[in-house]
């Protein structure tokens, strides 16, 4: 069977977000996750991100136990990402 689109989801603060994202991931904070599942395609494979990878892993935590199949954390997050060399950009509205 054919897999899903990949969807990085950025769970960080507005405020960290305003400093930049990975290129085409969505918004989505932490704490609203739960209210937000429902935008999440279930077939979907899904990146969780954050600052430094403890929240996205609460949030990988959240879906898998919800009974998303396909969720990832990006360990390290936009950090480790910065430190291999990769651009940030502007969070797309």
């Amino acid at each position: 069977c054919a897999a899903g689109p990949v969807v990085v989801v950025d769970v960080r603060t507005d405020a960290e977000v305003a400093r930049g994202v990975i290129p085409g991931a969505r918004h989505i904070v932490l704490q609203t996750l739960p209210a937000r599942t429902g935008e999440l395609a279930r077939d979907a494979t899904l990146v969780m991100v954050c600052q430094s990878g403890g929240r996205s892993r609460q949030a990988a935590g959240f879906l898998a136990a919800q009974g998303y199949e396909r969720v990832h954390n990006l360990m390290g997050g936009v950090t480790a990402w910065v430190r291999e060399g990769e651009a940030l950009a502007t969070l797309e509205p």
